[in-house]
């Protein structure tokens, strides 16, 4: 389906790669900031699986849930109320006029195993890969299932 410029997809029991660009950089705590409101509706309406979030952009893979009418749940219903979330709470604190993130994501379907540990490598090694941290454990808004939590 298609919803603004981006093509958008949707199947039962898949993962998804997700990724949206920032319009300007972000500092430490409004990174914090969207990787709470990322994580919020885990485990209820999706399951995220890898986040990292860098200054200029964020990706992330993840799972959806089913909805209250048994239906599997709209990824983007999940993605963009989290990003207004952060995105609100940024512009509270800093007076801008508008939130720091593009209105659209680029969402995909993760075809097998094989791109889904390509894709999480990349998105792991992401903070090394930018010189924002020597290990991927050091980045602070890089969060794995079952590694740590918030």
């Amino acid at each position: 389906m298609w919803r603004g410029r981006l093509p958008h997809w949707r199947a039962d029991d898949v993962r998804y790669y997700v990724t949206f660009r920032h319009r300007r950089a972000l500092s430490d705590r409004e990174r914090d900031l969207l990787l709470k409101a990322l994580l919020q509706p885990s485990g209820t309406r999706w399951d995220v699986l890898v986040v990292c979030v860098l200054p200029e952009n964020t990706e992330l893979m993840a799972t959806v849930g089913i909805g209250k009418g048994g239906g599997p749940v709209e990824l983007s219903e999940v993605v963009e109320p989290a990003k207004r979330r952060a995105s609100k709470a940024i512009v509270k604190a800093t007076g801008e006029r508008f939130g720091p993130f593009y209105e659209e994501s680029y969402d995909r379907i993760v075809r097998d195993d094989a791109e889904f540990e390509e894709k999480w490598l990349a998105i792991v090694g992401s903070p090394v890969s930018v010189g924002l941290a020597e290990t991927a454990e050091a980045y602070p808004t890089l969060w794995m299932a079952g590694s740590r939590g918030l």
